[in-house]
């Protein structure tokens, strides 16, 4: 069968990334001065915490075996990614994923979920996973939170690689990781993820990865239970789908990436994984994910205003 047409990822239409098929792009309900207040985030989830460093520091470890580290950078350099199911997370995902979308409900992006350490957590667990594969690594920053709503005809990020070829190495390893958790159940209905492995992208770690050349069946659809991660370097070709609207459910999500420590930064700012960022510095973080992707032109003059001052 005939391999997609060639067509440039700079030049696709970019339809995705407009208005509220992409993302709930509203005015912010909260004004600069409740943003800022910590008291004002209790009543979207109750319990959580912010700021609570001892307990981010204490938290324990998810193990990778020698053997499963070995298994798993296989799969990384062959197909570009791995899905892992069944991690005892020690965090109540479910209430994770309410927060998510109570923060969505009241008119901010959901990235905002972040300003909670429980989104902060799964990568301190991770360590001895992204030490395993990246050895010294860094916290880049960029990090994102989703709540693709089926009733808004709600669609994830289109056809992108990260970084592209240049964060591989030589031998095929990745210089940086992605990772994907779902907080929700993920199906093409509620729109998971996509990915194009490895293995079936011809123009995979070449200076063309810029170029689409793939056989359209080698598209891999990844639905996920809630609490199942996906890592993927970043030079792999992925997507979210587009919602239905009979799922019966928003697909939540979340996500954060890593890098080598012994490489220039990707970002203009790398963080210490080991350190959790204080109230204002996370405000500070969340307002440059908004500020720094490309849709951020799409967003309301209200949304880009708070992020400045939160960024300033």
């Amino acid at each position: 069968m005939p391999a997609a047409s060639p067509a440039s990822l700079a030049e696709a239409p970019r339809g995705e990334w407009r208005g509220a098929a992409f993302l709930c792009i509203v005015a912010p309900m909260l004004t600069f001065e409740e943003i800022t207040t910590r008291e004002t985030w209790a009543r979207f989830a109750p319990g959580f915490h912010i700021g609570d460093e001892a307990r981010f520091r204490a938290a324990p470890a998810l193990e990778l075996g020698a053997n499963r580290r070995e298994e798993l950078m296989g799969q990384l350099v062959f197909d570009g990614y791995f899905q892992e199911s069944g991690l005892d997370w020690g965090l109540d995902v479910a209430a994770m994923a309410a927060a998510v979308r109570a923060v969505s409900a009241a008119g901010l992006l959901p990235v905002f979920a972040f300003v909670f350490d429980e989104f902060w957590l799964p990568f301190r667990k991770l360590r001895l996973w992204y030490a395993g594969l990246l050895g010294d690594y860094a916290f880049m920053p960029d990090f994102w939170a989703w709540n693709l709503e089926p009733r808004r005809g709600d669609v994830g990020w289109p056809p992108h690689r990260d970084k592209g070829h240049y964060a591989l190495a030589a031998d095929g390893t990745p210089k940086a990781l992605t990772t994907w958790i779902a907080l929700s159940r993920a199906e093409p209905l509620n729109g998971c993820m996509y990915i194009v492995p490895a293995s079936c992208d011809p123009v995979y770690g070449t200076p063309s990865d810029n170029e689409i050349r793939f056989d359209l069946q080698s598209v891999r659809a990844l639905p996920a239970a809630a609490g199942d991660v996906l890592m993927w370097n970043q030079s792999v070709l992925h997507w979210g789908g587009r919602t239905a609207p009979r799922a019966t459910e928003s697909r939540v999500s979340i996500a954060f990436e890593f890098q080598r420590a012994d490489i220039a930064p990707y970002n203009k700012v790398v963080l210490k994984p080991d350190v959790l960022p204080g109230f204002e510095a996370r405000l500070a973080l969340i307002a440059q994910q908004i500020l720094q992707y490309p849709h951020a032109r799409t967003f309301d003059a209200a949304t880009l205003a708070i992020a400045r001052r939160l960024a300033g």
